[in-house]
């Protein structure tokens, strides 16, 4: 008979046991059940500041969704809180009044947010003063992200990783933040004072206040938090509070139950806890020699000893403690930290670069020619080799500087084949080389495929190249490409061409209707739900059904946001061509709403920046003018010269026939951003061969079509696509390509990329043999557009241009044919459990 395996809690911690224990067999040993705080499957916490700050969506970071429990034949008990442990009877007692037995109990419980003591946090009920929050799951942070819209002052208590990274993300919401730390400088867990103090100018430059030695006290306000009181007796207006001011463990039900408890559930070496030889801890909840680890790799290393002793994999697996080591991305700052973070001894070797004007720290610690601690911030690129270095005890170079820099002669980090079985490629799930190239053993040749197996690259995703590398060089000749490489979306198993058959034939003109149709099992993916938007606007430029969970957040609100949380609103100048009224209407609205910077950008437009979400609306109708589309992925400017008219150089119209194009093709959409250029000579001063389509006036007033130029992060010059005699060819030829970019170019491709995977000549020849279906499908294009500045005026759903707030789905809407069965649902939302809403993206 199978025995009864009981977890309290379905976190990172509980659901790594699990699966380690389902890896070792034991699903036929053992009946599972888990009981989980929260109603959903289990997530990766360490993303939820990316989902705080709009980079991901909820949906991305769930490691386990529901099915999971079902296909391991898993009972998944929640939302029920476990109240107490009879270890005599073998029960465990649930807040829903349920008791269920056990043979084997682990105690997973995790960890919870710290709340300082202040006077005025708890109001008399208990719960937290309104305007106060915790930051430690999915529902905090929904929680933050809706009341960030609403409130502008914040501040976060806290100036280690967390408190770091919810700063940021509450900037990236257009709030003013101020950060306060205890200590004398930021991450001094993993930092030294001179690092804390680099970081610490990296993060105020982003915009956002950092106090130290800065201790809070107490809360104002009546109703609502207003401002934060220091010891000092300064207080800092405030109507939002999210405290990150450490973590706790979640030990009150094995208090209550009579284990031992110190820091946290006192375990040996087999986890197991000291009071009962069939009740067993992981995770930041447990103790092991007196160390509480708070970082992922040891709490894998635990689930995976815990494992082998459940399954009798190998009885003899223990658990030793953990070396640990950091490499992540702090509010958008590269940081990487190991070992000690100072000297201890007078013959430790000591290496420091500091360069705090580029917010550079690189230190290094050596004894007995061992490296023990390093620290780097800004320049992580000898991050992998410390690592090795620091877990595995590699040859240092006597050159200690090489450690920090590579000096031109031979890398002193080892190659993929050199390092060894043991080492840890991704800290973030605690995979190790051995792993991966065991994975490609069994018969797995494709790096996304051993990526799922194996978890790797799963986390922070800063191990991927590592990743690719190893599995490259372990499945050598047999290596396989990801089929998922030439899906157009990942969410749906079909190339572009395939999938826009299969679209037109089923006649699908939403979003949602397509992953009904198309998608494995109806699922929705939210990673595939933009590209499949652009894709509808290509194929049914007047039927398509918008869906506002559909688009990125510049396309939702129709600007483009920046790093401070702001946005940018660039109205259309076509051609670069203004007139007196159109500039004085820009001076007066830049006045009006006090925008802090106006810019003249590359395209020849103006760009009015720093302008809050909430004034967007104003803005646009005071403007009364089109979008110049700075924001989309879409056709975008029409770069000029002066041309004919003023130029004595000029050879044709370089401005009016600019003015036309842009006229034509104004905002419509593509795979990727499309910029265009008109020179009136070949002196090219309008950059016509570096744009995704350039045309250039030449002798006998013919114009020639450059495509596939860049000039941006990638430099490439233009392909000659052909020359032409009139103006009106141009607008016939540059739409043509336009047209068949749009259907035949992969999501996000620019056109010099498309270009050259293609080949110009096959280009030329698909154009010429569909040129009247190409010239149709783009003159229905045009007669469908809709300037979104004057359809965006009014929000399109309640508080779009205010706060996130919770979405419910609606009724499916009609499509032109009549049927409802194709049509949309207004604000879908993704999560792993279809019950729950989740609050529209920022």
């Amino acid at each position: 008979m199978k025995r009864r395996l009981v977890l309290i809690g379905n976190g990172m911690a509980a659901a790594r046991t699990v699966e380690e224990i389902l890896e070792r067999g034991g699903g036929d040993l053992f009946e599972i059940t888990m009981f989980g705080d929260e109603p959903y499957g289990n997530y990766n916490r360490i993303m939820l500041s990316q989902v705080l700050s709009g980079e991901e969506d909820e949906s991305g970071i769930f490691l386990n969704d529901l099915s999971w429990y079902e296909e391991n034949g898993i009972s998944l008990r929640a939302p029920v809180r476990i109240t107490r442990i009879d270890r005599f009877a073998k029960l465990v007692y649930g807040d829903d009044g349920s008791s269920t037995p056990y043979d084997i109990l682990v105690v997973a419980t995790g960890s919870r947010s710290f709340v300082p003591p202040m006077q005025g946090i708890y109001r008399e009920d208990g719960n937290l003063t309104p305007g106060v929050l915790g930051f430690r799951s999915i529902d905090d942070t929904r929680e933050i992200v809706r009341l960030a819209g609403q409130h502008r002052r914040a501040v976060v208590i806290g100036g280690g990783l967390l408190g770091l990274e919810a700063a940021r993300g509450l900037q990236s919401h257009g709030v003013q933040v101020e950060v306060l730390h205890a200590a004398g400088h930021l991450m001094n867990q993993q930092l030294d004072a001179p690092g804390g103090a680099i970081l610490k100018s990296s993060i105020e430059a982003l915009g956002i206040t950092v106090r130290l030695n800065a201790r809070a006290v107490a809360l104002r306000g009546e109703h609502h938090v207003e401002a934060v009181q220091l010891d000092d007796g300064t207080e800092i207006e405030a109507d939002l509070v999210v405290l990150a001011a450490g973590i706790r463990p979640n030990v009150d039900v094995a208090v209550t139950s009579g284990f031992t408890v110190e820091r946290a559930i006192v375990v040996d070496d087999r986890m197991g806890t000291a009071d009962d030889p069939d009740v067993f801890a992981v995770g930041e909840c447990a103790q092991h020699r007196g160390e509480v680890y708070g970082l992922v790799a040891p709490i894998w290393e635990q689930a995976r000893v815990l494992a082998d002793h459940l399954t009798g994999a190998r009885p003899d697996a223990r658990y030793h403690g953990s070396r640990t080591t950091t490499k992540l991305k702090v509010a958008g700052v590269d940081v990487a930290s190991m070992g000690i973070t100072a000297p201890e001894r007078d013959d430790d070797e000591f290496v420091v670069f500091s360069e705090p004007r580029r917010g550079v720290y690189k230190s290094v610690i050596i004894r007995d020619d061992r490296l023990i601690g390093a620290t780097l911030i800004g320049d992580v690129k000898k991050a992998a080799f410390l690592i090795q270095a620091f877990d595995r005890g590699l040859a240092l170079p006597e050159e200690r500087v090489g450690l920090l820099f590579d000096l031109g002669a031979t890398s002193a980090e080892p190659s993929v084949a050199d390092l060894p079985d043991e080492v840890q490629v991704c800290n973030c799930n605690g995979v190790s080389k051995c792993t991966l190239v065991k994975t490609v053993q069994e018969g797995e040749k494709t790096v996304s495929g051993v990526m799922d197996k194996t978890k790797a690259g799963k986390g922070c995703g800063s191990c991927k190249s590592l990743v690719r590398q190893i599995v490259e060089w372990a499945a050598g000749d047999e290596v396989q490409a990801d089929p998922a490489e030439h899906y157009y979306v990942p969410g749906i198993p079909l190339a572009k061409p395939e999938l826009m058959s299969r679209i037109r034939e089923q006649r699908l003109y939403s979003v949602s209707a397509v992953f009904a149709a198309l998608a494995p099992g109806g699922n929705e993916d939210a990673k595939s739900k933009m590209g499949l938007t652009s894709l509808l606007r290509t194929m049914w430029p007047q039927d398509f059904v918008d869906e506002r969970d559909g688009r990125f957040i510049n396309d939702r609100v129709h600007a483009n946001i920046q790093r401070d949380g702001t946005f940018s609103v660039v109205p259309q100048m076509k051609g670069g061509v203004t007139s007196v009224d159109q500039l004085r209407t820009i001076a007066d609205v830049a006045e009006k709403y006090q925008v802090p910077m106006i810019k003249l950008t590359g395209g020849q437009r103006i760009d009015l920046l720093g302008i809050p979400k909430e004034d967007l609306p104003k803005v646009w109708a005071d403007l009364d003018m089109p979008s110049g589309y700075a924001y989309g992925k879409s056709f975008r400017t029409v770069k000029t010269c002066v041309g004919s008219d003023f130029c004595r150089f000029g050879l044709g119209d370089s401005t009016a026939l600019g003015v036309a194009i842009e006229t034509r093709f104004q905002g419509i959409e593509s795979p990727g951003k499309v910029k265009m250029a008109v020179s009136g000579c070949p002196r090219n001063c309008a950059e016509s061969l570096v744009k995704d389509i350039g045309i250039v006036a030449v002798e006998g007033g013919r114009w020639e079509i450059y495509v596939g130029g860049a000039a941006g992060a990638h430099i490439r010059k233009g392909d000659l696509l052909t020359t032409v005699d009139t103006p009106e060819e141009v607008l016939t030829i540059s739409g043509r390509f336009l047209q068949y970019y749009r259907e035949n170019a992969k999501w996000l491709e620019r056109t010099y990329a498309f270009v050259p995977r293609l080949g110009l000549d096959h280009i030329r020849a698909e154009m010429e043999k569909d040129a009247a279906g190409l010239d149709e499908r783009m003159q229905q294009t045009v007669e469908g557009y809709r300037d979104p500045w004057k359809e965006g005026r009014e929000p399109a759903v309640p508080g779009q241009f205010r706060t996130s707030l919770p979405l419910i789905s609606l009724p499916q809407v009609p499509v032109r044919d009549g049927s409802t069965a194709l049509g949309g649902r207004a604000g879908r939302s993704t999560t792993a459990d279809p019950r729950l809403p989740i609050p529209e993206g920022r």
